[in-house]
């Protein structure tokens, strides 16, 4: 099997298995549909958090800190058994009872894992499917600590409809267009029409880098020659001889010659009985 390290930045990498045999646009589609998922999950995380410790969201128009909702017209702030103030004024603060939360907490962390760029160093390759069912499992934990539902306009379950407006937001800027985007490996594009073999090779047993890049965005750039924490490695080691050598550069005195190694006698004086320091009264 083929083996695509796909990479959109440090934080944002993948591996995927596939086969030489591939379409290069069902290929590229199939990339972009986890590279959004992995996405939708990030935010989930976040938004899944604040959930648990803030309850569900305002109104958007309603939106404000709770000592300053009744001066806005809303009406006195009801505040049930489990509240807990947001500092932000986006949630309510009536959270579930934070002991169900944990399972909602926990969920979200292992979902979290499982997108984790730790995943490349373990070899997990990753599929939507299994994006997919993380999703269903963050469902199903919202479910538990709301099961009244939550009202339409919050974020966390906009984003497990898969229903976000995301324009205007730096998640915009990430998002790929599975129909458009484009797959570069050594520095040329991958084109549509063609299978990977095209561009790989024939070899099922191949591990590739490959980069992501929206339409119109030209070639990504090159990976370093080296790693970053071989170049950590290197600059220390470097620091280091570049401190030693300093310091002998500083240690020029001649005060070394009082030693007793540096005596020209002192093998004479071994032999003939004579220590090394006489002292006379």
């Amino acid at each position: 099997m083929v083996v695509i390290h796909v990479k959109r930045s440090e934080e944002h990498q993948f591996l995927y298995e596939t086969t030489v045999e591939e379409d290069v646009t069902a290929c590229v589609r199939e990339l972009c549909e986890i590279q959004n998922t992995r996405l939708r999950i990030q935010r989930l995380k976040l938004e899944g958090e604040e959930l648990a410790k803030h309850g569900v969201a305002k109104h958007p128009e309603k939106q404000s800190l709770d000592e300053y909702q009744e001066n806005f017209g809303y009406g006195k702030v009801e505040k049930q058994e489990h509240y807990n103030v947001d500092p932000t004024g986006r949630r309510t603060g009536n959270r579930c009872d934070p002991k169900v939360a944990e399972t909602l907490l926990k969920t979200l962390a292992d979902a979290e894992a499982a997108i984790s760029k730790n995943q490349v160093a373990q070899k997990v390759y990753l599929t939507k499917k299994m994006l997919m069912d993380k999703v269903d499992e963050i469902r199903g934990a919202v479910m538990i600590c709301y099961p009244m539902g939550l009202p339409e306009w919050d974020n966390v379950r906009l984003s497990l409809e898969d229903n976000e407006d995301l324009s205007g937001t730096q998640w915009a800027t990430e998002h790929l267009d599975p129909e458009t985007s484009q797959l570069w490996w050594a520095g040329k594009q991958m084109l549509p029409g063609k299978k990977l073999k095209d561009h790989i090779g024939k070899n099922e047993k191949t591990k590739i880098v490959g980069k992501l890049q929206k339409k119109g965005s030209g070639a990504p750039q090159r990976e370093p020659a080296v790693d970053a924490e071989t170049q950590k490695a290197m600059l220390s080691y470097y620091h280091k001889k570049q401190e030693e050598q300093k310091n002998l550069v500083a240690d020029d005195e001649d005060d070394y010659t009082n030693s007793a190694w540096a005596n020209p006698k002192a093998l004479k004086s071994h032999f003939s009985g004579v220590g090394g320091s006489i002292r006379f009264k």
